[in-house]
């Protein structure tokens, strides 16, 4: 099987507006130019996988069954922008516990590459996070960070510079195909 270069999204922040532990379909919203940046992306052949650290979970803050729900409707309102996801992933862990799969760590990334057949040396990480970009980094991957992120955009779980900076969706969507 010949592996394929693919764009990974945090979800909130990047995605959708960040609402902390959000899983109340009704308050889901795009972030400016997601729609027409996933669009772009998917139609230059990249298929569009969604990892995110869910620590609510771990929390006590609501179940998986809930996150699934969102999960759900969120899938069905990209749909309806003419846009599918590859795959959706996600840490359900604190941030002290210690596991692989909580960004800054790349197992998120791994984990999809493995199942849906990732070159992750020609994909690309977007979220608007350090941390973020620290697991795409740490995972081979180019990084993309999004200035219009929610509060607590330059966090200190990651360290890493992007390769890129921009603003919205959009405009990371326009880098990454005028960079592939």
């Amino acid at each position: 099987m010949q592996l394929v270069p693919a764009v990974f999204l945090d979800k909130d922040g990047t995605v959708v507006e960040d609402v902390p532990y959000n899983v109340d379909p009704a308050r889901l919203r795009f972030t400016r130019g997601a729609i027409d940046g996933l669009r772009l992306v998917a139609e230059h052949g990249f298929p569009l996988v969604l990892v995110s650290n869910q620590s609510g979970i771990a929390r006590g803050y609501f179940d998986a069954a809930a996150l699934m729900r969102l999960q759900t409707h969120l899938e069905r309102m990209l749909l309806a922008g003419g846009v599918r996801l590859a795959g959706f992933y996600f840490c359900p862990h604190g941030p002290q516990a210690d596991c692989t799969c909580r960004k800054p760590a790349p197992g998120l990334l791994h984990e999809a590459a493995a199942a849906l057949g990732i070159d992750l040396a020609r994909s690309w990480m977007i979220g608007d996070r350090g941390s973020d970009v620290e697991a795409g980094r740490r995972a081979g991957c180019r990084t993309v960070q999004l200035r219009a992120g929610g509060p607590g955009g330059e966090d200190a779980l990651g360290s890493s510079e992007p390769d890129f900076r921009c603003a919205d969706l959009l405009e990371a969507a326009r880098h990454v195909i005028g960079t592939a």
